[in-house]
């Protein structure tokens, strides 16, 4: 989210360790929360500090998912997963897990677009807007995560805590992305799409990343739920495995899929494999492939994380953007 209007290379954030990226509990739990009444909607409008009092909010539906994505295209790397969640869901699924929202100015021109429920998302080109979608998000009680460039998640904070929400914990990472594929290796014949008879193998090690940053098992608190996430994604043709003799050896998934930018999570690569050169030769050849259907690739690191760093810049990706993820207490 921009509110300053510039096209940067800056991009948004997330969580995980335990491989060398990211991995996101986005995602299809089959569980919809309430997010926020039209009273709500209201209130937020009235309590807007600054002198803008033309804006309007509407809740999105599919007649304005045309308009929606080409907004959302004038920062494709930027816009990756809110724009995702669209081509995946459309504006109105329980898939979302939250409710999309738009922020019109007198014109009826959109301003920002929002999505706010579990995971709250936000693309905008003013600060009033930005204002508006966090007073909106304050009365969500589905609110666990707050994800976005870290200007703007601080901006999007200040005005959220005011109705006293509390983080539970905070991360920040770097977005890295490539364009161009690096130098063709030899192919390696065991990387290959992943099939749901893989769930047993590779779910405790997604369980494992999900807890080491978010301090939550899934396996735990929703195991039915995690399971369908990945076997959805798994269906979608969305994971790549190396697998031998029930040892998973190396995983990716695409996370968020647009026309321009496809966003990579859950790069795992076996302790015991680690240092040998085959996580980069299977993110290498993985990228390559990838690049013929999308113009870029990203993906995000925690910033502490310097072996990771190393990892990626040698598979060819450059650090292109900083973002923050605050993961939240619940209201009440």
């Amino acid at each position: 989210m921009s509110f300053r209007g510039t096209h940067t290379s800056r991009c948004v954030c997330d969580v995980w360790l335990s491989g060398p990226n990211s991995i996101h509990y986005f995602g299809s739990n089959c569980m919809f929360l309430p997010t926020v009444g039209q009273a709500n909607v209201a209130t937020a409008l009235e309590s807007l500090s600054g002198a803008d009092s033309s804006l309007t909010v509407q809740t999105l539906s599919a007649e304005h998912e045309a308009e929606v994505l080409a907004f959302l295209a004038a920062r494709p790397v930027q816009t990756v997963f809110i724009s995702g969640f669209i081509h995946d869901n459309g504006l109105e699924s329980s898939l979302n897990r939250g409710t999309f929202y738009g922020c019109r100015n007198a014109k009826g021109r959109l301003e920002g677009v929002a999505l706010i429920g579990h995971f709250t998302l936000v693309e905008v080109r003013t600060e009033s807007a930005l204002e508006l979608f966090a007073r909106l998000a304050q009365d969500c009680p589905s609110a666990h995560m707050i994800l976005g460039e870290q200007e703007n998640v601080a901006a999007f904070w200040n005005y959220f805590a005011q109705a006293g929400r509390t983080q539970r914990r905070a991360c920040r990472e770097l977005l890295f992305e490539q364009r161009t594929p690096t130098e063709l290796l030899e192919p390696l014949i065991g990387l290959r799409q992943a099939t749901p008879d893989d769930l047993p193998v590779i779910l405790p090690v997604y369980a494992e990343m999900v807890c080491q940053e978010s301090a939550v098992n899934p396996l735990e608190v929703d195991p039915t739920g995690f399971e369908n996430r990945w076997r959805r994604r798994i269906d979608q043709g969305r994971v790549w495995v190396w697998i031998e003799n029930g040892r998973l050896m190396f995983n990716a998934d695409v996370m968020s899929e647009t026309p321009d930018v496809i966003y990579l999570e859950g790069i795992y690569v076996d302790p015991e494999d680690r240092g040998r050169g085959l996580g980069v030769r299977c993110l290498s050849q993985l990228s390559r492939d990838l690049l013929q259907r999308a113009k870029s690739l990203c993906l995000l690191v925690n910033e502490q994380n310097q072996r990771a760093r190393a990892f990626y810049e040698k598979a060819g990706y450059t650090l292109c953007g900083y973002y923050d993820t605050i993961f939240l207490h619940l209201k009440n």
